[in-house]
């Protein structure tokens, strides 16, 4: 199945009316945010997000935390379905593990809106609001390749979970990224990685996995992980093992603010823009707008923030001390 995908800057927004969210509130709207996890720092921000921007515009909430559980993140939506909700912001835990819950909403009448992790085209949602995984992976990829151009890359993996969909579309993009760029370079591929790690998308599974991968591979030059969480625990576990020195550190996206400000200090190589309060406002204003049957026909089935790799050349425009991710 083909899925239109847009990428959500300014000019796009304004066109789609999302920038600034509906003008006016209209009765009766009751949201439900079924997170599936907010073991991150990410997902919490996303949530506070989605929540504040749900009340501004004059509806009722009801959030969920799936504690990184499929089942219990289903029974969160059921029961949400059950109190009447007509607003579903949906996080799903797996790709295909949540599409029966997300068309039994569609088929009580609720909007839903997907965010964030990937769910299945078969899903019956409104749309799906997610940052350019794969995009911002080929950018950090592409940077990665010129960075470490003539050296032979040693790469640890740190991964989020098994079956993600954000996760996987996220290195096929470094790795994407990384390929292209090299073979630019020098009509050749020259990278290897020596060992993956499960980090469940936190700085503590990070650093314990990183603890593991050095011990199995003591030649790393490279961390790559699928979220910044993941790589500060990492780097954590490489300041332990007194082996920081001549290894860098490169995430696939967030944009955390402590990576950006190891970043700018040059203790970090670079990420991917990930922003959870554009993302989310977003979702819940097409849901909203969805609601009130004011999106346009033919809205696309995937809509993308814009893709950005960040790096020392640009981390100022980016860098809040004072956010909450």
């Amino acid at each position: 199945m083909m899925r239109l995908k847009l990428l959500a800057s300014a000019a796009v927004l304004t066109v789609f009316g999302l920038g600034q969210g509906p003008a006016h509130a209209a009765p009766g709207c009751f949201v439900g945010i079924a997170m599936y996890t907010l073991s991150a720092p990410y997902f919490a921000a996303q949530q506070k997000s989605a929540v504040a921007q749900a009340k501004s515009l004059g509806c009722q909430v009801t959030t969920t935390d799936g504690q990184d559980d499929m089942q219990k993140e289903i029974s969160d939506v059921q029961d949400m379905i059950a109190k009447g909700i007509n607003i579903l912001i949906l996080n799903p835990r797996d790709p295909e593990g949540l599409v029966p819950a997300a068309n039994a909403a569609t088929a009580a009448g609720v909007k839903v809106v997907a965010m964030d992790n990937s769910i299945d085209p078969a899903a019956k949602i409104v749309t799906l609001v997610q940052s350019s995984n794969q995009k911002n992976g080929e950018l950090v990829g592409a940077w990665l390749a010129h960075k470490m151009a003539g050296k032979k890359m040693k790469i640890a993996l740190l991964s989020g979970q098994q079956g993600s969909g954000a996760g996987l579309e996220r290195r096929e993009g470094v790795f994407r990224g990384l390929n292209e760029a090299q073979l630019a370079q020098n009509a050749r591929v020259d990278w290897e990685v020596v060992g993956q790690g499960w980090g469940g998308w936190a700085q503590e599974g990070g650093l314990n996995a990183m603890e593991d991968l050095l011990t199995a591979h003591p030649d790393i030059n490279v961390v790559l992980g699928e979220n910044d969480s993941m790589v500060l625990g990492a780097r954590n576990a490489l300041k332990a093992a007194n082996r920081l020195n001549g290894v860098l550190l490169v995430a696939a996206a967030d944009g955390q603010k402590e990576a950006l400000k190891l970043i700018q200090d040059g203790e970090y190589g670079a990420t991917g823009l990930n922003d959870p309060a554009l993302v989310a406002t977003t979702a819940v204003n097409l849901a909203y707008k969805a609601w009130k049957g004011e999106l346009p026909a033919g809205f696309p089935k995937v809509f993308d923030t814009t893709p950005v790799v960040i790096t020392k050349a640009n981390v100022a425009q980016y860098y809040k001390p004072d956010a909450v991710f």
